[in-house]
């Protein structure tokens, strides 16, 4: 059963009851992630989140660990390019202290200049991290590729000259800029009480007056045809082609799941059977679509050899041709179709994936979306909407990013 209610400051509270459980998972959203941040913000979302954990007016960064650690919960936080989340998962009878320390970190961080300085370092060492993953980086330079110096280009982390830089001030005011009541949503799945949950809100968060102005977000513009090459002394070349997606909430997100399945979402899929089981030439090759708040894309993802680069754009684009020309079986549909219906059912099944689908979308969209409407929306899709998503989509002249030894050689 689902619950909803709006504070008198505006915050919103959904929570989906699950009497079944003993556990409850519950996450403050706040709309705010790298696509908000100005050129001269960027990765402040991500150190923000990382600075709430390290102390409060009330708490230590100990405390706040011990008090989680002593009932057996969990206490963790992300930062997307949309939004930026803390939760928690706790026994039912627990939920009270997770909604005082979620409130203590969103509300009573202090930012103490000290911790900020260690925290720095950290921070620095996960950019590092990154650099020398070439899996992870390879998609940083496909977005940077794509959005060129727009907002979505620019990595959530941050670049290490901007983190080296930023100061207490910085972060605090960024903070007064972003987190206040009317872009934050309390999401809450599990058992609980809603009276209780109720209550307590409004209690650890019914005071809280920051009034922050709306997000409007520019519209993007997304490049095509732009390469962005980097040569590293690795094993692997990682490949990655990107084109336009879909935006979340947009009539194609759906559409767009199923083409992937179809080309590289599975085992079964004709990327992963045509290069990696016919031909043997990759590991891990894969098609993803992104979705964010006003854009979206789809990518194509491969590791492979240095010496067969080549090939393996080669038989992508091959098979890409042959599916915008022959289409999908009707097999292939029905298959796609079942699996992203199946992953949909199967997430329900965990209270912190329901916490999560409830929270973005009241976020993003200003309502929860229903199951009913998910499922309604995958069931109703046709061969013909499909195709038609496809041939928009990778009909476009695609951004290409390679990381690896030679990547800069490559003939694309």
């Amino acid at each position: 059963m689902r619950d909803e209610w709006l504070l008198s400051n505006g915050l919103k509270v959904v929570g989906e009851r699950l009497p079944f459980l003993r556990s409850v998972s519950i996450g403050a959203w706040m709309h705010v992630g790298s696509i908000m941040e100005e050129k001269q913000e960027n990765g402040l979302s991500h150190f923000l989140e990382h600075m709430v954990f390290k102390g409060t007016e009330r708490r230590t960064a100990r405390q706040i660990a011990e008090e989680m650690d002593a009932v057996g919960g969990q206490l963790n936080a992300f930062t997307g390019r949309d939004c930026t989340c803390y939760y928690a998962k706790v026994i039912d009878e627990d939920l009270p202290l997770a909604v005082d320390i979620l409130s203590d970190l969103v509300l009573h961080a202090t930012m103490d200049e000290t911790e900020l300085n260690k925290e720095r370092g950290v921070i620095l060492e996960e950019i590092s991290m990154d650099e020398d993953s070439p899996e992870d980086l390879v998609h940083d330079l496909l977005s940077a590729a794509q959005f060129g110096d727009q907002a979505p280009g620019r990595p959530i982390l941050g670049t290490t000259e901007l983190i080296s830089a930023y100061t207490r001030d910085d972060l605090l005011a960024f903070r007064r800029k972003h987190y206040g009541p009317r872009e934050t949503v309390i999401s809450i799945a599990g058992n609980y009480d809603p009276e209780r949950v109720q209550a307590l809100v409004e209690e650890y968060f019914g005071a809280w007056d920051n009034a922050v102005s709306p997000v409007v977000l520019p519209k993007w513009t997304l490049q095509n045809g732009v390469s962005s090459l980097r040569d590293k002394d690795t094993e692997q070349l990682h490949i990655c082609l990107g084109y336009p997606g879909a935006a979340y909430g947009s009539e194609d997100v759906y559409p767009l799941a199923v083409v992937s399945g179809v080309l590289g979402g599975a085992m079964s899929s004709r990327l992963f059977q045509r290069i990696r089981e016919d031909l043997g030439l990759a590991y891990s090759v894969y098609s993803y679509p992104n979705t964010y708040e006003g854009v979206g894309t789809f990518g194509i993802y491969a590791g492979v050899n240095p010496k067969n680069a080549e090939l393996v754009l080669e038989e992508i684009r091959t098979e890409l041709n042959r599916f915008l020309t022959d289409g999908m079986t009707d097999k292939e549909f029905r298959d796609s179709v079942t699996q992203l219906r199946a992953g949909y059912l199967m997430g329900l099944e965990s209270p912190g994936g329901r916490m999560q689908g409830m929270g973005r979308s009241t976020l993003l969209r200003g309502r929860p979306t229903t199951h009913e409407e998910t499922i309604a929306r995958i069931e109703g899709l046709t061969m013909e909407r499909v195709m038609d998503t496809a041939r928009r989509v990778l009909t476009q002249q695609p951004c290409i990013a390679m990381v690896g030894k030679g990547a800069e050689q490559v003939k694309i």
